[in-house]
Protein backbone atom coordinates (compact mmCIF):
# COMPACT_ATOMS: atom_id res chain seq x y z
CA UNK A 1 0.00 0.00 0.00
CA UNK A 2 1.16 3.51 -0.80
CA UNK A 3 0.52 6.02 2.01
CA UNK A 4 0.76 9.53 0.61
CA UNK A 5 0.09 12.90 2.18
CA UNK A 6 -2.73 14.85 0.51
CA UNK A 7 -0.38 17.79 -0.12
CA UNK A 8 2.03 15.58 -2.10
CA UNK A 9 -0.77 13.97 -4.11
CA UNK A 10 -2.25 17.40 -4.89
CA UNK A 11 1.17 18.61 -6.07
CA UNK A 12 1.60 15.57 -8.35
CA UNK A 13 -1.87 16.06 -9.86
CA UNK A 14 -1.19 19.79 -10.34
CA UNK A 15 2.11 18.98 -12.08
CA UNK A 16 0.33 16.53 -14.39
CA UNK A 17 -2.38 19.06 -15.25
CA UNK A 18 0.15 21.87 -15.76
CA UNK A 19 2.23 19.82 -18.21
CA UNK A 20 -0.80 18.49 -20.13
CA UNK A 21 -0.96 17.80 -23.07
CA UNK A 22 2.54 16.38 -22.50
CA UNK A 23 3.17 13.68 -19.91
CA UNK A 24 4.58 14.90 -16.61
CA UNK A 25 7.09 12.96 -14.52
CA UNK A 26 8.93 13.14 -11.25
CA UNK A 27 10.02 11.47 -8.04
CA UNK A 28 8.99 11.64 -4.41
CA UNK A 29 12.04 10.94 -2.28
CA UNK A 30 12.04 9.65 1.27
CA UNK A 31 14.50 8.53 3.93
CA UNK A 32 16.76 5.73 2.75
CA UNK A 33 15.30 2.30 3.44
CA UNK A 34 11.89 3.70 4.32
CA UNK A 35 8.53 3.59 2.61
CA UNK A 36 7.82 7.20 3.55
CA UNK A 37 7.47 9.60 0.59
CA UNK A 38 8.38 13.10 1.79
CA UNK A 39 10.04 15.34 -0.80
CA UNK A 40 8.48 16.02 -4.19
CA UNK A 41 10.91 16.50 -7.06
CA UNK A 42 9.07 17.42 -10.28
CA UNK A 43 11.24 16.57 -13.28
CA UNK A 44 11.38 17.68 -16.90
CA UNK A 45 9.93 15.29 -19.46
CA UNK A 46 12.86 15.39 -21.86
CA UNK A 47 10.72 13.68 -24.53
CA UNK A 48 8.14 16.50 -24.36
CA UNK A 49 5.56 14.04 -25.59
CA UNK A 50 1.86 13.37 -24.92
CA UNK A 51 2.47 9.61 -25.13
CA UNK A 52 5.90 9.03 -23.57
CA UNK A 53 8.04 10.36 -20.74
CA UNK A 54 11.78 10.34 -20.32
CA UNK A 55 13.73 11.81 -17.44
CA UNK A 56 16.45 14.23 -18.55
CA UNK A 57 19.66 12.27 -17.95
CA UNK A 58 21.58 15.19 -16.45
CA UNK A 59 18.70 16.15 -14.17
CA UNK A 60 18.28 12.52 -13.09
CA UNK A 61 21.99 12.18 -12.29
CA UNK A 62 21.85 15.36 -10.18
CA UNK A 63 18.78 14.02 -8.36
CA UNK A 64 20.43 10.69 -7.52
CA UNK A 65 23.55 12.47 -6.26
CA UNK A 66 21.37 14.76 -4.14
CA UNK A 67 19.40 11.82 -2.75
CA UNK A 68 22.67 10.05 -1.88
CA UNK A 69 23.91 13.15 -0.04
CA UNK A 70 20.62 13.48 1.85
CA UNK A 71 20.28 9.76 2.65
CA UNK A 72 17.18 9.35 0.50
CA UNK A 73 15.69 6.80 -1.88
CA UNK A 74 13.17 7.28 -4.69
CA UNK A 75 10.08 6.06 -2.84
CA UNK A 76 7.63 7.07 -5.59
CA UNK A 77 8.24 7.44 -9.32
CA UNK A 78 5.32 9.19 -10.96
CA UNK A 79 4.13 10.18 -14.39
CA UNK A 80 0.94 11.04 -16.18
CA UNK A 81 -1.02 9.61 -19.06
CA UNK A 82 -2.79 12.25 -21.09
CA UNK A 83 -5.35 10.24 -23.06
CA UNK A 84 -5.51 6.83 -21.39
CA UNK A 85 -6.23 5.36 -17.98
CA UNK A 86 -3.80 5.57 -15.08
CA UNK A 87 -2.21 2.17 -15.69
CA UNK A 88 1.31 1.24 -16.79
CA UNK A 89 1.86 0.76 -20.50
CA UNK A 90 4.14 -1.95 -21.87
CA UNK A 91 6.82 0.73 -22.25
CA UNK A 92 6.35 1.85 -18.63
CA UNK A 93 6.80 -1.74 -17.46
CA UNK A 94 9.87 -2.30 -19.64
CA UNK A 95 11.54 0.88 -18.35
CA UNK A 96 10.70 0.45 -14.64
CA UNK A 97 14.11 0.30 -12.96
CA UNK A 98 13.36 0.90 -9.26
CA UNK A 99 12.03 -2.39 -7.80
CA UNK A 100 11.50 -0.81 -4.37
CA UNK A 101 9.52 2.16 -5.65
CA UNK A 102 5.81 2.77 -5.97
CA UNK A 103 4.88 3.72 -9.54
CA UNK A 104 2.17 6.35 -9.29
CA UNK A 105 0.18 7.16 -12.41
CA UNK A 106 -2.15 10.10 -12.96
CA UNK A 107 -4.50 10.32 -15.92
CA UNK A 108 -5.31 13.81 -17.20
CA UNK A 109 -7.72 12.59 -19.89
CA UNK A 110 -10.65 14.07 -17.92
CA UNK A 111 -9.70 17.50 -16.52
CA UNK A 112 -12.50 17.31 -13.94
CA UNK A 113 -11.53 13.93 -12.49
CA UNK A 114 -8.69 12.86 -10.21
CA UNK A 115 -7.68 9.47 -11.61
CA UNK A 116 -4.68 8.19 -9.65
CA UNK A 117 -3.43 4.64 -9.21
CA UNK A 118 -0.28 3.06 -7.80
CA UNK A 119 1.62 -0.05 -8.85
CA UNK A 120 4.65 -2.07 -7.93
CA UNK A 121 6.67 -3.16 -10.96
CA UNK A 122 9.32 -5.78 -10.27
CA UNK A 123 11.03 -7.72 -13.07
CA UNK A 124 8.14 -7.02 -15.43
CA UNK A 125 5.44 -8.10 -12.98
CA UNK A 126 2.85 -5.38 -12.32
CA UNK A 127 0.83 -5.42 -9.11
CA UNK A 128 -1.72 -2.71 -8.36
CA UNK A 129 -1.78 -1.50 -4.80
CA UNK A 130 -4.17 0.67 -2.81
CA UNK A 131 -3.38 4.35 -2.27
CA UNK A 132 -4.14 5.69 1.20
CA UNK A 133 -4.27 9.47 1.19
CA UNK A 134 -3.52 10.96 4.59
CA UNK A 135 -4.11 14.51 5.73
CA UNK A 136 -1.43 16.49 7.48
CA UNK A 137 1.77 18.37 6.79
Amino acid sequence: MLRLRRSLLDAVVEHARRDHPDEACGVIAGPEGSDDPQRLVPMLNAARSPTFYEFDSGELLRLYREMDERGEDPVVVYHSHTATEAAPSRTDVALASEPGAHYLLVSTRDPDAEEVRSFRIVEGVVTEEPVEVVEGA
